[in-house]
């Protein structure tokens, strides 16, 4: 062990040994060996954490642990500052039809003044993903990772969490989120594994985190206000989508957001924002895309208000998404195609205040090209695209 590894876990085990108020999951009946299952042992260090009146820390040592699943709620907890310290590996089970029909594999609701650190939350979902890639029609939905419903004050540090069934880290409903230095993986072709998909929330940060997914890296849901995400690395996947939206009349909007620092590497498309076409009252405004990486990306700026995946049943009504006031700022790097800027807005609902500055993106060391429909705004910077605003 390098030195400094071994200071860090000084520091680790000196933070755990001046808090008088840990609970060991071990000490509650949890077992290491990947086999048994231990679910209630958490569960257990988590009712005696709570019943504290001051801080405590929930312990989870090296090893692996099968967790079937479990759900942490505020109900009864006198404790507003819990911290879960994680050494360890926590398991979901191999076999996907013990929980694929759960919405949730470990879900935190209605907690206040949550914060994790370290470990790692494996959903071993791949078995799933390759019935759902195959011919086979009886596969499970899949069930989402690592849930957050209607929570406030939290904090992610230091967290790896990969091969979930469906949905890797879901928050929905929260206040106050701060996501730092999280790995998320899952393989290219797994499907509907979005690494961090954020809806009904507000506040909440993502920072200096390694997404790749079968899916979006992010996808932003309705009713989201006051995003920020930064320094992200994203590939594979489908880039950092907001929406898709309006698929509901009635529909909370977007507004708010900042992603910056980002490099997307091989991904379907770079920084996208799809709505469906369809009636809807929602809206996406006040978004700030700045200091981007393309490399070798497919769309690399994408506004998609035919929204429709497989171009199955797709509705043809004009979106009521009204897009406004959205910048695309200091974008450079190579798109894997020719039209590196794909603006496809609704025509009964055009999108207006979209501002494309310093852009700098090559097409086998050409320029590339731009699509810009139903769309007003203005360009500036060396790279001009053609036939766009």
């Amino acid at each position: 062990m390098s030195p400094l590894a071994i200071f860090f876990l000084f520091l680790i085990n000196s933070s755990l040994a001046a808090n008088t108020n840990i609970y060991n999951v071990q000490n509650y009946g949890a077992k290491f060996d990947g086999k048994t299952d231990s679910s209630e042992a958490f569960l257990s260090a988590w009712s005696a954490a709570c019943a504290s009146t001051s801080s405590s820390t929930i312990y989870v040592p090296r090893g692996n642990y099968l967790i079937r699943n479990a759900y942490f709620n505020d109900k009864r907890c006198q404790s507003n500052a819990i911290t879960i310290r994680i050494d360890g590996t926590l398991l979901a089970p191999s076999d996907y039809n013990a929980i694929g029909n759960e919405e949730n594999w470990i879900k935190f609701e209605k907690v206040n003044g949550l914060s994790i650190y370290g470990g790692t939350f494996d959903g071993q979902g791949a078995s799933l993903w390759a019935c759902k890639n195959s011919d086979y029609d009886d596969c499970p939905d899949g069930t989402t990772a690592l849930t957050f419903y209607k929570s406030n004050n939290i904090i992610m540090s230091g967290v790896t969490v990969h091969n979930s069934q469906k949905f890797q880290i879901l928050i929905d409903g929260c206040r106050n989120v701060k996501l730092q230095g999280v790995k998320v993986s899952a393989q290219g072709d797994s499907p509907n594994t979005d690494g961090i998909h954020v809806k009904l929330s507000s506040g909440v940060s993502i920072m200096n985190s390694q997404i790749g997914t079968g899916d979006d890296c992010i996808s932003i849901g309705p009713g989201n206000s006051n995003l920020w995400i930064e320094g992200i690395a994203c590939g594979p996947g489908h880039g950092i989508s907001i929406g898709s939206l309006g698929w509901k009349k009635q529909e909370l909007g977007v507004q708010n957001v900042t992603i910056k620092t980002v490099t997307f590497s091989g991904t379907t498309n770079g920084v996208r924002v799809k709505t469906w076409a369809r009636p809807s009252n929602g809206f996406v405004r006040n978004v700030l895309f700045q200091h981007i990486v393309m490399v070798n990306v497919k769309n690399p700026i994408i506004i998609d208000q035919n929204y429709c995946p497989n171009h199955e049943s797709c509705p043809h009504k004009g979106s009521g998404v009204k897009i406004s006031d959205v910048t695309y700022q200091d974008i450079h790097g190579t798109s894997a195609t020719k039209v590196a800027v794909k603006i496809d807005c609704s025509k009964s609902n055009p999108c207006s205040g979209i501002t494309l500055e310093d852009l700098n993106l090559s097409y086998n060391d050409h320029p590339t090209k731009a699509s810009c429909i139903n769309v007003s705004g203005r360009v500036s910077g060396l790279q001009k695209p053609d036939n766009c605003l």
